[in-house]
């Protein structure tokens, strides 16, 4: 399991302790090799998909220390331990997280926090284990996913003629034909035998694909296949589309 980033300080700090230039893609490596890390834990990536997660992890740990004074750069990704970073290593922490960062004055001036200043506060809550960019992105997949069961749930309540209707406009932005007006449309009446629509395979026009739509909750049977598949064939379509859900069966 990927340790959180205040996991990862007092190792980190315990790699510096030989007072040597370190790099970061060393560090890294040494402190993925103290956490077991996997390869397939050492390849996964934030939800963006922007970074890996433990680089991400161990460069805000990092970043604080060097708000605290216990690190220094020596030149581009390399870096030393400080002589605060020596005297709290001396101390035989049982821990670093960011309660004991705010203990350091340094670290106080540099984020305009007090170690007295109400508990509640972003760096004072020891159960934020999450870096910013984790808290954002997953806050926003949370959102995203509140949206998405909204708009289902909305889409569900629909009638059979707007569900229709989407369907094939869904399938035309995915890139079937030209535009809506010239590649897609929705029959959803009586006796069309059970094609709900009909869109263009491509832009020119070429062929056809007959679609059918069904807001179903259960699973698809092969009897309702069956009757898709004698639809086609009393069209004499070569083709056809069963949307179910937002599930394409073909």
């Amino acid at each position: 399991m990927i340790p959180d980033f205040q996991s990862i300080m007092l190792p980190f700090l315990k790699i510096l302790s030989d007072e040597e230039e370190h790099t970061t893609i060393e560090t890294n490596q040494k402190l993925a090799a103290y956490f077991n890390l996997t390869d397939e834990e050492l390849d996964e990536f934030l939800p963006s998909g922007a970074s890996k997660t433990f680089p991400n992890r161990v460069a805000w740990a990092k970043s604080h220390f060097k708000m605290a004074g216990l690190l220094e750069n020596t030149k581009r990704s390399s870096f030393r331990i400080t002589e605060a970073g020596k005297r709290l290593l001396d101390t035989n922490p049982v821990e670093i997280n960011l309660k004991v960062l705010k203990t350091i004055p340094a670290y106080q001036e540099r984020t305009g926090r007090t170690r007295d200043e109400d508990s509640s506060s972003l760096t004072d809550n020891l159960q934020i284990s999450a870096t910013p960019e984790e808290i954002i992105e997953n806050s926003y997949l949370a959102i995203r996913k509140s949206l998405a069961q909204e708009l289902l749930f909305k889409i569900k309540s629909s009638t059979p003629s707007f569900f229709e209707t989407l369907v094939v406009e869904l399938l035309v932005k995915m890139g079937y034909g030209g535009s809506i007006k010239d590649a897609g449309r929705s029959i959803g009446r009586s006796g069309d035998e059970g094609i709900d629509g009909i869109i263009k395979e491509d832009k020119l026009g070429l062929d056809v694909i007959y679609i059918q739509a069904k807001r179903w909750e259960n699973v698809v049977g092969r009897p309702e296949i069956q009757k898709f598949v004698g639809a086609l064939a009393g069209q004499g379509a070569k083709k056809g589309v069963f949307h179910y859900d937002f599930t394409i069966y073909k």
